[in-house]
């Protein structure tokens, strides 16, 4: 029977088709298609597209990756080690998508597991739902990459595994990928339970019902703010053909009192290239301008990825013009806005923990709000891991993030989430005490109540964006305790203390993260050698 979802008439699936009942593959074939993955604990990835091609927006995808992909479902129900667990899945709005989660669905039910199946779904939806009970989640996704990318993130209560536990499950995976993957991903395939497949297809609806039900209080409790908060500003939401449109943001938004323009708010209707930055958020700068021309209580705009967890923003300046926010300025303005709302509040132990490239701004800013910067290797999982030691110790860490990719984790969410980032922004606009007591910490000048005259106020930088050329080097060398070597090496040779003093250069600092850790120093003696 073929199901299709209630809301945009999208196709999930058709229970009658069994997906690897006519294969035709081999042993080498498959190993040469996983040796393209790339497995680390932010995620697996790879290109599906059965072209080969990362912006082709087929369904289709090759005999080896659904062998390859029920493996992944195997490795990863065993990997729990509990006899049926009760396991949340979804997808994002990549068209691979719909055959990997019917793969994965069919594979999960076949090995004993209670499945809810929630189809298209944006990552903090799924993982905030996460918590109401479940054994773990399993969400289809390449975030910002190319549309012919997809992937998988495996977690459990609201955030995504460690870097020890994912490390474990990728070892199982190539353990099975050893033993006779194609016979038992065909005969796992083929013991699925038709009965059980198609009612976990006609409970979508409702399992999507719930998790949006949930979402919505998720997202209120994170913000600190209760069902009868109200805002009156005015939001673009360009969705680019994301999970965002089957979730909660533009019902929501209006409901607490927000007028909002949504474009492309059809999953798979993506008209410009994934990652939000640059000319990417040309469409929504437009739609603002020509919108705040029309109605001056339009204010912001945004625009996510494809799964919804990364959200980078436009605004209105004081000129009445529309600007993009490069991403280390919404995290700089989100994070001064909440260190500011709890210094306020007279919170003490006041701390924020990001990634290792994100901008040395948050630093000045927290000690004007009284709070201590902590950094991590980069990986969402890092940076929650480390927040969670730092509350150990505690710390009170409510904002944490990875400045370099723009978005913000606001406890007690687990991922980035442009919502968080909008009730963030809505509290400050809402809120004209916090404005003036955050202009005064940051010596500035009393102004109209806007995000250009915070942004104005805040200490000056200058930060390279994270996707911008210059600031990539495309390296496939793994030995990488030698590649820091060397480049330590490059950077002594091409920086010398003539260089530095001749540049008027005063003082420079090396910091290096590993995991949960960071040390400032040059050479292997501040790094383990391990990486």
């Amino acid at each position: 029977m073929k199901y299709f979802d209630t809301q945009y008439n999208l196709f999930i699936a058709d229970s009658d088709l069994n997906p690897l009942e006519q294969i035709n593959t081999t042993k080498e074939k498959v190993d040469s298609v996983v040796s393209k993955y790339i497995i680390s604990a932010s995620g697996w990835r790879t290109v599906f597209a059965l072209s080969g091609d990362e912006e082709d927006s087929t369904e289709l995808i090759s005999d080896e990756n659904k062998v390859i992909v029920t493996t992944i479902a195997k490795a990863f129900f065993e990997d729990l080690s509990i006899a049926s667990p009760h396991i949340l899945v979804g997808i994002d709005a990549r068209p691979t998508g719909s055959m990997l989660g019917n793969l994965f669905v069919r594979s999960l039910i076949s090995l004993g597991a209670k499945v809810d199946y929630l189809f298209i779904s944006a990552a903090p939806e799924i993982m905030a739902y996460s918590n109401d009970g479940f054994d773990a989640f399993a969400y289809i996704s390449a975030s910002h990459n190319p549309v012919g990318h997809n992937g998988f993130k495996f977690g459990q209560k609201g955030g995504v595994y460690a870097k020890e536990r994912a490390d474990v499950l990728a070892k199982k995976f190539y353990a099975l990928l050893e033993n006779n993957a194609i016979e038992k991903a065909i005969e796992l395939n083929c013991k699925t339970d038709k009965a059980q497949l198609d009612n976990t297809y006609q409970e979508i609806a409702a399992n999507k019902a719930k998790a949006l039900s949930y979402y919505k209080m998720f997202v209120l409790k994170t913000a600190g703010l209760d069902e009868n908060f109200k805002a009156s500003i005015g939001l673009v939401a360009e969705l680019n053909g994301s999970a965002r449109g089957t979730t909660i943001d533009i019902p929501f938004l209006t409901g607490i009192g927000c007028k909002v323009k949504a474009l492309n708010a059809i999953p798979r209707q993506i008209v410009h290239a994934i990652v939000p930055e640059a000319e990417n958020l040309e469409l929504c700068r437009k739609t603002l301008e020509e919108s705040y021309s029309l109605d001056k209580v339009f204010s912001m705009g945004y625009c996510p990825d494809n799964d919804g967890d990364r959200g980078n923003f436009v605004y209105i300046t004081q000129e009445g013009k529309a600007e993009i926010l490069q991403a280390q300025e919404v995290f700089a303005l989100v994070v001064a806005i909440e260190l500011a709302d709890a210094d306020k509040r007279h919170i003490r132990n006041q701390a924020v923990a990001v990634n290792g490239p994100t901008s040395g701004r948050i630093d000045a800013i927290a000690k004007l709000f009284n709070a201590k910067v902590f950094r991590s290797e980069v990986g969402e999982a890092n940076v929650v891991n480390l927040a969670s030691a730092l509350r150990d110790k505690g710390y009170y860490v409510h904002i944490l993030g990875e400045g370099s990719n723009g978005g913000n984790i606001t406890d007690p969410a687990k991922v980035r989430d442009p919502l968080n980032s909008i009730m963030t922004f809505l509290k400050f606009f809402s809120n004209k005490e916090l404005f003036n007591f955050m202009m005064e910490r940051l010596g500035a000048s009393k102004a109209e109540l806007s995000i250009g005259s915070l942004l104005n106020a805040l200490p000056p930088f200058t930060t390279t964006g994270a996707f911008s050329s210059v600031a990539k080097m495309h390296v496939k060398h793994t030995d990488y305790a030698l590649k820091k070597t060397k480049y330590e090496e490059a950077l002594k040779a091409t920086f010398p203390p003539s260089f530095l003093k001749e540049s008027e250069i005063k003082s420079y600092e090396i910091r290096q993260t590993e995991g949960l850790v960071e040390r400032i120093g040059m050479g292997p003696e501040f790094r383990t050698g391990l990486c």
